[in-house]
């Protein structure tokens, strides 16, 4: 993130440098029209923020070990049924209750339910605390 943060603040001030040249030029040489200069500004600027933001966007990739299996006496004695497991999994990957809920064919009510049902078995208020509750017991990778 720093990286990206950094090749952006340069990137920028190269901009306003690469700006300024094509500024001078225009006021000394005159032979730029106005609507060059802010076509080219407008240019220079949409690329730098199309690549910023695919940059910033762009969604990581987790890798899943296959061999992984949850534990069975942990999830046996937190009482988490096979449907609360399949959103506990999929809040860990990071998705909305709206996409969890389309992921699985239920309604986003019900995805609600899981969640709170999950939030009480793992003694956890949040979405990280139950997770971070479920990796230590051995039901997440």
């Amino acid at each position: 993130m720093k990286r990206t943060v950094l090749i952006y603040g340069g990137s920028m001030a190269a901009l306003i440098v690469l700006l300024k040249i094509v500024e001078y030029r225009y006021f000394v040489f005159g032979d730029l029209t106005a609507e060059f200069f802010v076509g080219f500004i407008a240019l220079l600027f949409t690329g730098l923020g199309v690549w910023v933001g695919w940059k910033l966007t762009r969604r990581t990739v987790i890798v899943r070990d296959p061999d992984f299996v949850p534990d069975a006496s942990a999830l046996a004695s937190l009482g988490i049924s096979k449907r609360e497991l399949e959103v506990l999994e999929l809040i860990a990957q990071g998705l909305s209750n709206r996409e969890i809920a389309e992921r699985l064919f239920l309604s986003p009510h019900t995805v609600k339910s899981h969640s709170s049902s999950l939030f009480i078995k793992l003694g956890a208020r949040r979405r990280t605390e139950a997770i971070k509750r479920a990796k230590e017991l051995g039901v997440l990778e």
